[in-house]
């Protein structure tokens, strides 16, 4: 495979079982294959220590505004987007393979974001309460509205059914 960014050869490299294509020499970028990011994106993770310090080629400048190819999947050019909510960091995802594109330093600022798992959740829950919270409110409340009515029409036809005034059809029994 080849970087997206300078086009060196990525080299896969081994740290506590995952494997991962780095740019050695190159841009320092990180090649991590799908569900592999999620096992050294936080501080307690050993594996993720070692590929703090890739080589990279100071010469080598990345431009962040240029769109890039999933070296997995060549045709398909990937999507960049914020990692957290935090918005401090912004990452390369491939829609196609799932795989992330990180440029050389990344890793470090999303494993200094938050301490844990559960601490990015909640600050994931407190971010999306603040863009939709007053909407998903008001879907609620128009769906209690409907919930209410349709209750009230329900109560209204039982007295209209006939089969409710038979006899022995009713909780209560017979006239």
């Amino acid at each position: 495979m080849n970087c997206p960014v300078c086009s060196h050869v990525l080299q896969p490299m081994t740290f506590s079982g995952i494997t991962l294509d780095v740019c050695q020499g190159g841009c320092g970028g990180i090649w991590f294959d799908q569900f592999e990011l999620q096992k050294v994106d936080e501080p307690h993770e050993s594996a993720g220590e070692a590929v703090l310090n890739v080589q990279r080629d100071p010469m080598i400048t990345v431009d962040h505004s240029q769109r890039r190819n999933c070296p997995r999947c060549p045709s398909r050019v990937m999507m960049r987007h914020f990692f957290s909510p935090k918005r401090e960091v912004e990452v390369d995802e491939c829609p196609e393979c799932g795989g992330f594109w990180l440029d050389h330093g990344e890793l470090g600022k999303i494993r200094n974001e938050y301490k844990t798992d559960a601490e990015r959740s909640k600050a994931a829950s407190a971010y999306f309460s603040e863009l939709f919270g007053g909407e998903l409110a008001a879907m609620r409340a128009h769906s209690q509205l409907k919930k209410e009515k349709a209750q009230s029409i329900a109560k209204m036809f039982r007295f209209i059914c006939s089969s409710y005034y038979l006899p022995g059809k009713q909780p209560w029994g017979a006239f």
